[in-house]
C-alpha cells in the first residue's frame, strides 16, 4: 500500500466517493492507493484533499515525511 493509500484508509476515506468528486477514474485511485510506483501528480493530491476537506499540505507533508535535505559536510 502506497503512503497515500495509508492515509486515506486511516482517515477511513471512500476512494469511490473521491473518486466520483475529483473525476479522478477509480482504477486510477486504486494505483495511486496500492501501487508504489505510481506516481502521484499534484494536481490529483490537490483535488484529493479538496474532495475530502482536508489542507493539501497536510496530506503533502504526510506522503513525503521520510523526505530530507542531503547533510552539508
Amino acid at each position: 500500500m502506497t503512503k497515500l493509500g495509508l492515509y486515506l484508509a486511516k482517515k477511513s476515506i471512500n476512494k469511490a466517493e473521491v473518486s466520483r468528486k475529483t473525476g479522478i477514474s477509480k482504477s486510477r485511485m486504486s494505483q495511486l492507493s496500492s501501487n508504489e510506483s505510481t506516481k502521484l501528480r499534484v494536481e490529483e493530491l490537490y483535488l484529493i484533499a479538496l474532495a475530502i476537506d482536508v489542507d493539501p499540505c497536510e496530506i503533502f507533508k504526510e506522503i513525503c515525511a521520510d523526505l530530507k535535505l542531503k547533510e552539508e559536510n
